[in-house]
C-alpha cells in the first residue's frame, strides 16, 4: 500500500538505527574505560558481585599492610630484647667472675658496679622501647594480648603477648629518717608514686641489694606484707603500709642503715635490679638467678619471633588470595578488547547501512508523484 503520511520502511529504518547507535555507544563506552560494567544496567548481578569482591580485595590489601606494621612492631621489641639478652648475658659472667675468692672485696665491689649499671640499663629499655610512640614492653600499654587484624573482615586477627621487660615511669621519694641510737631504731619511709600490682621496688641498703614487690597494690588501705633486707649485720623489716609506702625499720637500735639506688620495675628488669654480687654467696644466687631471667627472656623473643613468622606467612598468603580474587573480579567487570573491538566494527557497518536504507525509505516516496502525474 502506498502511504505518504506513514512510511513505515522509514520508520523500520530509524528504529534499526537507533537500536545499533545504542549498542556501538555502549562498545565505544567499554573501549573507552576498560570496563564493561559501567552502570547497574550494563549488568546488575555483576555489578553487585564485583562491589562485593572490591571489598574484599581492598581489605586482603590492608590486611597485608597491617602484617608488614605488625612484623616491623615485633621487630622493634626482638631486637630490644636482644639487647637485653646480651646485657644479662655479661652480668651472669660478672656473677661468675665475682664468686670466685680470687676476687678482694674492693674486686667485687667494682664488679657490682657494672652489674648494676646494666641491671638500670635493662630497666630503662624495658620503660623507653617505643612503636609509633607507644612503649611495648613496659607491661602497661601493650598488657595483655594484642590483637593484629590481618584478614579483609571483622575478627581475622593474629594475637601476641609482648613480654614485659621493665618500666621508668614511677618515683621513689625518700622521706626523712629516723636515726637509730639510743632508745630508738632507725625508721626510713619511702613513698612510691605511679606503681601497680606486680611492681618491683629495688635498691640498696647498705650496699647489699633488695628487692620488694608491690602485691596487692592498694593506695587507700594499709598493707601488712613484709620481708627483710640485710645490711650485713642484722635484718632491716619492710612494711608496705599505705599501699605505696615502703617503711624500712631497724631490727635493732643500734643498725644505721642508708638506702640508695632506688628504682621501680616490673617484669624481667625488675628481678634483675635486685641481684647482687658483693659476696660469693650473693655473687652465687645472683649466677642462679640470671640463669632463670635469660632463660625468660629467650622465651619471649622465641615468642614474639614465632608470631612474625607467622605474620609474613599470612601476609603471602593474603597477598595470594587478593591477586585470584583481581583475576577473578577482572572475568566480571574489565571490558574484553577483542570482543569490543569486533562488535564497533559491526554496529558502524549496521550504522552506514542502516543510514543507507533510512535514506533509500525516505526516497522511494517520490514514486507516488508519478501515479498523480
Amino acid at each position: 500500500m502506498a502511504t505518504i503520511n506513514t512510511n513505515m520502511a522509514a520508520n523500520i529504518a530509524a528504529n534499526a538505527l537507533t537500536r545499533n547507535e545504542r549498542g556501538m555507544s555502549q562498545t565505544m563506552e567499554r573501549l573507552s574505560t576498560g570496563v564493561r560494567i559501567n552502570s547497574a544496567k550494563d549488568d546488575a548481578a555483576g555489578l553487585a558481585i564485583s562491589s562485593k569482591m572490591t571489598s574484599q580485595i581492598r581489605g586482603l590489601h590492608q590486611g597485608v599492610r597491617n602484617a608488614n606494621d605488625a612484623i616491623s612492631m615485633l621487630q622493634v621489641a626482638e631486637g630490644a630484647m636482644q639487647g637485653v639478652t646480651n646485657m644479662m648475658q655479661r652480668m651472669r659472667e660478672l656473677a661468675v667472675q665475682a664468686v670466685s675468692d680470687s676476687n678482694t672485696a674492693s674486686d667485687r665491689t667494682a664488679l657490682n658496679s657494672e652489674f648494676q649499671s646494666l641491671g638500670a640499663e635493662v630497666a630503662r629499655i624495658g620503660g623507653n622501647t617505643q612503636w609509633n610512640g607507644t612503649n611495648i614492653l613496659d607491661g602497661a600499654a601493650t598488657s595483655g594480648a594484642q590483637a593484629f587484624q590481618i584478614g579483609a573482615n571483622a575478627s581475622q586477627t593474629i594475637s601476641h603477648t609482648f613480654a614485659t621487660v621493665g618500666k621508668n615511669s614511677s618515683t621513689v621519694t625518700q622521706a626523712a629518717t629516723q636515726a637509730a641510737g639510743g632508745s630508738q631504731k632507725q625508721i626510713t619511709t619511702l613513698t612510691v608514686a605511679g606503681t601497680a600490682d606486680g611492681d618491683v621496688i629495688t635498691g640498696t641498703v647498705n650496699g647489699k641489694a633488695f628487692a620488694f614487690t608491690l602485691a596487692d597494690h592498694d593506695s587507700t588501705s594499709a598493707v601488712t606484707a613484709t620481708t627483710a633486707a640485710h645490711d650485713g649485720t642484722g635484718a632491716i623489716v619492710v612494711a608496705k603500709t599505705a599501699g605505696t609506702t615502703l617503711t624500712f625499720t631497724g631490727s635493732a637500735n643500734n643498725i644505721a642503715f642508708t638506702i640508695e639506688n632506688l628504682r621501680v620495675g616490673n617484669g624481667i628488669g625488675a628481678l634483675v635490679g635486685g641481684y647482687d654480687i658483693t659476696t660469693s654467696t650473693l655473687a652465687a644466687s645472683a649466677i642462679t638467678n640470671m640463669g632463670t631471667q635469660i632463660t625468660a627472656m629467650d622465651t619471649a623473643r622465641a615468642s614474639t619471633g614465632a608470631t612474625m613468622s607467622r605474620l609474613e606467612y599470612a601476609a603471602d598468603n593474603l597477598t595470594n588470595v587478593a591477586q585470584n580474587s583481581a583475576a577473578a573480579r577482572s572475568r566480571i567487570m574489565d571490558a574484553d578488547y577483542a570482543a569490543e573491538t569486533t562488535e564497533l566494527a559491526r554496529t558502524q557497518i549496521i550504522q552506514q547501512a542502516a543510514t543507507a536504507m533510512l535514506a533509500q525509505a525516505n526516497q522511494s516516496q517520490q514514486a507516488i508523484l508519478a501515479l498523480l502525474g
